[in-house]
């Protein structure tokens, strides 16, 4: 049973002064990322996606190399659209994120509104299980808000009522059937490695 690992990247330099988009992931978050490859390694990934963004690409690269292939980005796996803001540090950052998945149907302070980032994700992961011609795992790096976004989807309930990753600083998965498109396994951290 073929299956899709989404992940979601884990720790990044944040630098106030970079565009969001363009921050990498810190060493911490590297290191994360190669530990959890080597658990990959022992699954048959056929093809692996990332978001346009540097972090999620920074962990497709680190996927791709160690299994010797290649990945391709999409630009709809990115996070909800917030440049209207920019950065805002926490904890104010947390406080608007919470009001984010609170009112779904509203923009707050301009950003891209949940239900809609919601409708394009669940847009993107529906193409890629569609189009992709391999007959492995799929595996997607992307975000944390984009994974709760799926994840509400995959689970039906509203946005905001659905799990969520607990590691505090990314870096954790779900499995879900590439088949029937439903979740197979909830959020663990990337250390924890697959379920029995």
């Amino acid at each position: 049973m073929a299956s899709l690992i989404f992940i979601t990247h884990p720790e990044v330099v944040i630098d106030p002064h970079q565009p969001i988009t363009e921050w990498p992931l810190n060493p911490i978050g590297r290191a994360r990322m190669e530990r959890f490859v080597e658990l990959l390694a022992d699954r048959d990934v056929t093809a692996i996606y990332a978001s346009t963004e540097r972090k999620a690409r920074d962990g497709g690269a680190i996927v791709a190399r160690r299994l010797g292939l290649s990945y391709a980005t999409d630009e709809d796996l990115g996070e909800n659209g917030r440049s209207s803001t920019g950065f805002i540090a926490p904890p104010e950052f947390w406080e608007v994120v919470r009001e984010f998945f609170g009112r779904p149907h509203e923009s707050i302070r301009g950003w891209e509104r949940a239900i809609d980032a919601q409708t394009r994700i669940v847009k993107a992961v529906s193409r890629i299980l569609r189009e992709d011609e391999t007959s492995g795992d799929i595996v997607i790096v992307s975000h944390g808000g984009v994974g709760c976004l799926l994840t509400a989807h995959l689970q039906t309930v509203e946005i905001g009522k659905e799990s969520r990753p607990q590691h505090p600083g990314g870096g954790c998965f779900i499995v879900i059937d590439r088949e029937s498109f439903m979740l197979t396994q909830d959020w663990r951290a990337i250390e924890d490695g697959f379920g029995g």
